[in-house]
């Protein structure tokens, strides 16, 4: 599990730099999971790294989500701004 939670942190980072939060938000979360309950039954290094891989992923995707969603609600602003204007 703690392989698996490494792993899918990375996933979860490299689609947060690349805008992929589709693929990222999912990964991260489970991500998540995965490295608590590896945490718990047997506590490594590697669960950990897993932990705070996916948990900045997880942020960097929402971030880029959310950055997203702003530069649409701008735009139709702006458009709805020169329509009217027109």
């Amino acid at each position: 599990m703690a392989v698996a939670s490494l792993v899918l942190g990375i996933i979860s980072l490299v689609m947060g730099l690349f805008g992929g939060w589709m693929i990222g938000l999912p990964c991260g979360i489970v991500g998540i999971i995965l490295a608590v309950v590896a945490k718990k039954k047997a506590p490594s290094g590697m669960a950990t790294a897993g932990l705070v891989l996916s948990i900045i992923g997880l942020i960097l995707c929402a971030i880029v989500l959310v950055a997203c969603y702003a530069c649409l609600g701008g735009s139709a602003g702006i458009a709805a701004c020169a329509e009217a204007m027109s």
